[in-house]
């Protein structure tokens, strides 16, 4: 195969194409004469005159090229607060030391592990020996296998070797608001009365994250029920508090709802997981009707199945993340 070559004279697009004129022909192996030698200068002229007609041409071919890499990563010094590692009781698409590589390469600067049904406050401190570098936290979600609102789960948490368990998540798909809008149980954990005011046992908790500064996530409570806690943690002394994924489906707080919850100090998470799911999804467990969502990937033996087949409920292998433009929690 012959080699590749552009002849200095003529101008070519981005993919080695003539513009305007033909591939000259293959210069004579010898016996190059006077007349040849003008001709070719010649020519030459006429093509850098021809270049100069075409300078903006060249300029508009320049401008397909796609932009380089970014010189900063678009993440380098965010927070990952909300992130989901295997092992779980659900698949997961990486590890907790994978996930940790993953954001050292990309400069992102700490990460939150959060699962439903175990403590992560404890992994963090391993994410932390295993990965040096990067600033992982955990906590703890108030779901069934908490105990629920239980205060002792929180104290314990917090006591973790490392300091690290710094995030305390009310109930998620155990939440009162979660099974009857997935039609899951009659009823769930509640958080708030009947008078739409913090029950006591939320209150407890409440004055252990007052206590002890760490960050308390609403869970999948309904939207009257986010504005309850908001304020009941207002009241309590808690200054740091995330409306988790106020427009996840579950939760669907409008405008005017989480603009009156940040008037009160809380944060809102917005999830990047919600847009991308539908019919056109790309992922199959996610191409589904908004109300068998839940339904389909914690309780059927017959979802998508995920990596090990000894897990169930057999859910697609997945991670969820949401990037939160803030400092660690401990941090402030």
């Amino acid at each position: 195969m012959k080699p590749f070559r552009i002849p200095r004279w003529s101008f070519t697009n981005c993919c080695g194409h003539y513009w305007s004129c033909k591939a000259p022909a293959a210069p004579r192996s010898s016996g190059t004469s006077r007349r040849d030698f003008f001709k070719t200068a010649a020519a030459g002229a006429a093509g850098l005159a021809a270049m100069v007609g075409l300078k903006d041409s060249a300029e508009a071919q320049v401008r397909v090229f796609p932009p380089p890499p970014p010189a900063v990563s678009p993440i380098e010094g965010l927070i990952d607060f909300h992130n989901h590692c295997a092992p779980d009781a659900f698949g997961r698409a990486v590890d907790d030391d994978e996930m940790a590589q993953l954001y050292l390469a990309r400069k992102i600067e700490a990460v939150v592990l959060k699962n439903h049904v175990a403590l992560t406050a404890d992994r963090a401190w391993l994410v932390r020996k295993h990965n040096p570098g990067i600033k992982a936290f955990g906590g703890v979600t108030l779901n069934g296998a908490a105990g629920g609102i239980n205060p002792e789960a929180v104290q314990w948490m917090w006591r973790m070797q490392g300091g690290y368990g710094r995030v305390v998540w009310l109930p998620t798909f155990d939440a009162d608001n979660h099974v009857k809008h997935f039609k899951d149980a009659p009823e769930g954990i509640k958080v708030v009365g009947s008078d739409g005011k913090a029950l006591p046992a939320l209150r407890e908790v409440l004055k252990v994250c007052a206590q002890q500064k760490l960050v308390l996530c609403t869970g999948h409570a309904s939207p009257t029920e986010v504005l309850a806690i908001v304020e009941a943690a207002r009241d309590m002394g808690v200054d740091r508090v995330v409306v988790t994924h106020a427009e996840f489906e579950v939760v669907n707080m409008t405008v005017e709802q989480m603009k009156k919850a940040a008037s009160m100090g809380a944060k809102m998470e917005i999830d990047a997981m919600g847009p991308l799911m539908g019919p056109n999804a790309h992922l199959a467990f996610m191409r589904h009707s908004p109300t068998s969502a839940r339904r389909a990937t914690r309780r059927s033996p017959t979802a998508t199945p995920c990596s090990s087949p000894a897990s169930w409920p057999r859910a697609s292998r997945r991670t969820r993340s949401r990037s939160w433009a803030a400092r660690c929690p401990a941090s402030s």
